[in-house]
Parts: C-alpha cells; structure tokens; sequence
C-alpha cells in the first residue's frame, strides 16, 4: 500500500487540467515547429522529460502539487509531438491516428481495471496502479491532440468550432455527474480524455493566425502565458491545502 499521491478533483482540478493541456499544445508546437526541431526529436526529447519528471512523481510520498503538474504538463505536451509525428510524418491522418490511440487507452484501462479492480483516480493506493494512471494520462493526451487536429482541421469546424463542440458535450457529461447515477470514474475518464481536445483547439485558437481562424497570439506567447496561469494556480492550491491541513 501506498498513500494517495493525487489531487482532489474538485473546480480548480479542471482548470488546471485545460490549462495545462492547453499549454501543452502550445509548447510542443514552440519546440517542434516554431524551433524547427521536428516531431520526431521533440518527441524524444519530451518523452524524456516526461520520465524524469515521473520518476520523481514514483519516488516521492505524498502529493506535492508542483511535481504532480509538472508530469501532467509533460505528458501533455509529450502527447502533443507523438501525435503530430503519427498524423504528419508516418502520414496516418488525424482520423486513422485517433482510431489506433483510442484502441490503445481502451486497452490501457482494461488492462488496468483487470488488474487493480478499479480505475478511481481518487484512492490509488499500489505503485502498479499510479504506473497505470501515467500511461493512461500519457495516452489520452496524446489522443486529444489528435482528435482535436481532426476537428479543427479534417471535420470543418475550425479551432472556435472544435472547442465549441467540446465544450458541449463537457457539459453533458456534467450534468450527467450532477443528475444522474452514471459511474462518477467513467465520468471522469470521458471528461478527462475530452478536456484534452478542448485543450488542442483553444491552443490552436490562441496560436493561429487570424486568416485561420485564430487569435493569432503565437506560441511563445500563448505558452508564457499559460505558463504563468498554472503556476499561479499551483501556487494557490498549495497554500489552499497547507492552510486546509493546518485546521
């Protein structure tokens, strides 16, 4: 057994969910496009981050707010390159990527519920049930980043469209956690993989060009100042949670 090492999902968790995967979208552009380093290097670049940052994230025994965004931003915008690199360089599509890394973290969450029982994100208490939690993470980011290029770019809805469409049936999947008696963990995982989506087209609203439907605020920008928001939220809920322990 291991102490729970993992947020309260509460308002701010989701915040800082869109931010982060928002921020991941615009991150990985800025290395792998506006740097000109390529999809396949950023790739391996950031998947390096994303298991250093995650080592730490095993190693440690408790929550620690910083760190635990710190991985989720990593495999964000780890996801962003590995989706880019199977859309755009091995040629998939947007359509044909979506439909293998849907496979894939369906895959993942059986596996992981064959295994542990459960796919609560709210009581992991075994390191195989964390490792499982990452990977799943990993994958849904990365699957966000390419459903969410698949309805801005192949579905004609553009990046406002997109976000729009997410964000209904976000609030679908609200309601039905508030009004009805659906599995409040397969809520989770539905509104979880979606946020990533979100997070993809509003990254590509805030970055593209106006000609493109875009507000055309650039990479560099956009992430700095996606950058200062999540800290500013860690920030806040750390002191929330110390304040909160200190009662």
């Amino acid at each position: 057994m291991i102490a729970n090492k993992l947020p309260e999902i509460s308002i701010s968790f989701w915040i800082m969910k869109i931010c982060a995967t928002t921020l991941g979208e615009t991150a990985g552009d800025l290395l792998s496009m506006t740097l000109n380093v390529g999809y396949a290097i950023s790739s391996i670049v950031l998947l390096g981050a994303f298991l250093i940052a995650l080592s730490g994230q095993l190693l440690v025994k408790k929550y620690i707010p910083l760190l635990f965004w710190l991985v989720i931003l990593a495999t964000s915008t780890a996801g962003t390159t590995l989706s880019d690199y199977m859309d755009r360089t091995l040629g998939l599509g947007y359509a044909a990527g979506s439909l293998i890394l849907v496979s894939i973290l369906i895959l993942i969450l059986s596996l992981w519920y064959y295994s542990e029982k459960s796919l609560s994100v709210s009581n992991i208490k075994t390191f195989k049930g964390e490792l499982f939690y990452w990977i799943a993470i990993l994958f849904s980011n990365t699957l966000g980043t390419a459903l969410g290029d698949f309805l801005a770019d192949d579905s004609g809805l553009g990046f406002a469209g997109g976000a729009i469409l997410i964000s209904a049936i976000l609030a679908v999947v609200i309601a039905a956690h508030y009004f009805t008696r659906i599995s409040s963990v397969f809520l989770f995982w539905i509104a979880f993989v979606l946020t990533r989506p979100f997070g993809a087209t509003f990254g590509d609203l805030l970055t593209k060009s106006t000609e493109h439907g875009g507000l055309n605020f650039g990479t560099k920008g956009s992430s700095l100042i996606l950058f200062i928001v999540l800290m500013v939220m860690v920030i806040y809920t750390s002191f929330d949670k110390k304040s909160f322990q200190k009662q």
